[in-house]
């Protein structure tokens, strides 16, 4: 058995693509947590999707046992985290649980911006943190000039900074050794009441609900009856066991220790990630602080291909939830699109991995209508709204004020883009706050509204920089804005797939562009068809695709006959309003589609 002492709890941070699973592998190897036949890339990013695109979107723990130097045998408990600012709240939770970080920077690339953003999070909560300087092998590697960085940007001592490769191997030894010496063992008594931390939670079909928890006092073991706090409901523990990195059941979880039970829970929403566990018998007075739930900041309605594809995409949606509680979704209905959800996603990145998965894994044909954000209505009786969809927002006059949300960016970026990055951020209506440099690049701090940036600004900046800016945001909080909803008419029907928030400046340009797209992609009918931008009322572009023309004067020969020419062109007149009137315009998906190119183009 393992004493307190001998346990280590510690996260792994870095920006994305800095190696931090590759770190991770090396150091499961070193401790013999996998054979050599078993092992293989990024052995913690289980799922497909993180395998090709190179990233890690779940927190996945490991426990190791390494026999140190000084012939001590320490239990490792590893958390390999996120590194894209979608799956943050990942990473918070993940630094809840341990109580120190290694932090590992690229020595090719420096300092980046969700670098800053986690390890702010982790000094928060007063983490020792030891700096990692990863990719010594590549020739463009510069050890004293990241440590320049690390030092200047984000202010740490970097006297105990280890140079590594987690392609050769180099360095990892001394990482774990540094692991032992200067990260704190975690505080605790076994003896004491049961005090355990919920940390993770998802559905396996065969075992139901598994929970990722930390135990901060006390043990929890098998047969055990335990309380969560948050539902007051209570349970018997029916399995307990820890990753190594595969699966292994335990008689005990003791204080300090990380693993994962299972207690016959069906529903994800009964385990609410940040709960309080406790001894059903003995319970809390308190619960532990826990931490924020995850909060959907992008909302955008997904609807099939195919509407006979819609049972599929509903099976598929409820699958995904059981596995991502940060993920929300409720029916709705639109007269363009038919049946389909409205869905809540943490940011662009989660909304295409969710849409990849359903397609990928469901086999379902997906269109997607304009991300928006979440709005603050205010109205004249006092009342305030949450408005999701831009459809639903009730006729201006009732109306006080709308508030949009706003973020607080930071971009860092080498001081040779600079200027076409502040003029980005300027069309994005951004408020510079701050510019710093740190040898030949700058950090920039601006505060810009969420949904000027939700569509494409990640898109643009990489672009303009060749791919070498790098971007965080955390949400600052709601202000008043000039907002509008753009709506787009066919025909004097309005289109509630295709309205939009936007602010007054730009909806005379936006409604513009979308009735000139709309008229190149919905086909001609037999009557014309008027494609109109309105702010509540108010018409503010338009657009006529004219109608099919038949000549009905060509069985009239000669030049006479003039009457009767005229009374054929009265009833053609008579029939294409009757058309017009009645006529239903089909709108294509390629029509969707383009306006949405219109608003990342924009």
């Amino acid at each position: 058995m393992s004493t307190i002492d001998n346990i280590r709890n510690f996260s792994i941070i870095a920006h994305i693509d800095h190696g931090k699973s590759t770190i991770a592998d090396r150091i499961i190897h070193k401790c013999g947590g996998l054979t050599e036949r078993e092992m293989k890339a990024q052995v913690l990013d289980s799922m497909d999707i993180e395998r090709e695109r190179g990233i890690t979107i779940k927190a996945q723990t490991v426990k190791l046992t390494y026999k140190s130097k000084n012939g001590k045998v320490y239990i490792l408990n590893i958390i390999d985290t996120p590194g894209h600012v979608d799956f943050s709240y990942e990473v918070s939770r993940s630094l809840y649980a341990c109580e120190g970080s290694i932090l590992i920077v690229d020595s090719t690339q420096g300092v980046e911006a969700q670098t800053l953003a986690n390890v702010y999070q982790a000094l928060d909560i007063n983490h020792e943190i030891i700096p990692v300087l990863n990719k010594i092998d590549l020739p463009a590697s510069d050890i004293e000039k990241t440590k320049n960085q690390i030092e200047d940007v984000i202010g740490i001592e970097t006297s105990n900074a280890v140079p590594t490769s987690g392609k050769t191997g180099e360095g990892i030894e001394e990482i774990l050794e540094k692991i032992i010496k200067i990260l704190p063992g975690p505080q605790g008594n076994k003896k004491d009441v049961l005090k355990c931390l919920l940390v993770d939670s998802w559905y396996d079909t065969y075992l139901g609900v598994v929970i990722l928890v930390r135990v901060i006092d006390g043990k929890i073991y098998k047969n055990m009856k335990i309380k969560m706090m948050s539902t007051n409901r209570d349970y018997i523990v029916e399995k307990v066991g820890v990753f190594t990195p595969k699966a292994k059941d335990v008689e005990e979880l003791g204080a300090g220790e990380i693993g994962f039970i299972t207690t016959g829970i069906k529903v994800l929403s009964e385990t609410k990630v940040g709960d309080t566990i406790c001894d059903a018998n003995k319970p809390l007075k308190g619960a532990l602080p826990g931490f924020k739930p995850s909060k959907p900041v992008v909302f955008c309605g997904l609807f099939p291909v195919d509407s006979s594809e819609y049972q599929k995409l509903k099976d598929g949606l409820a699958k995904l939830q059981l596995n991502d509680a940060s993920f929300s979704y409720e029916a709705e209905s639109s007269s363009a699109l038919g049946l389909g959800f409205r869905c809540g996603f943490l940011g662009l990145l989660h909304l295409e991995i969710i849409t990849e998965r359903l397609e990928r894994e469901f086999d379902v044909n997906l269109l997607t209508t304009t991300p928006g954000v979440v709005y603050k209505v205010h109205l004249n009786n006092g009342k305030q709204i949450d408005l999701q969809n831009p459809s639903s927002l009730p006729e201006p006059n009732y109306i006080k004020l709308i508030e949009e949300p706003w973020i607080k960016a930071t971009i860092i970026t080498p001081d040779q883009y600079l200027g076409s990055i502040i003029k980005l951020c300027q069309d994005k209506r951004g408020v510079q706050t701050s510019l710093n440099y740190s040898g030949n690049r700058a950090v920039l701090n601006y505060e810009i509204p969420l949904n000027e940036v939700v569509f494409d600004f990640n898109d643009r900046l990489k672009s303009l920089t060749s791919g070498y800016a790098s971007f965080d945001y955390e949400i600052l909080g709601y202000r008043e804005g000039d907002l509008v909803k753009l709506g787009i008419l066919v025909n004097g029907e309005p289109v509630d797939a295709l309205a939009m928030m936007i602010h007054r400046d730009f909806a005379q340009k936006t409604g513009r562009e979308v009735c000139e797209k709309l008229k190149d992609l919905i086909p001609r009918h037999n009557f014309m068809i008027p494609v109109q931008a309105a702010i509540g009322g108010k018409i503010i572009a338009r657009e006529t695709i004219k109608g099919f023309k038949k000549d009905v004067l060509t069985k009239i020969h000669g030049g006479g006959a003039t009457d009767r020419k005229r009374k054929l062109l009265e009833k053609q007149k008579k029939g294409k309003a009757r058309s017009k009137q009645f006529g239903k315009v089909e709108i294509p998906q390629e029509a969707f589609i383009g306006v949405l190119k219109i608003n990342k183009e924009r």
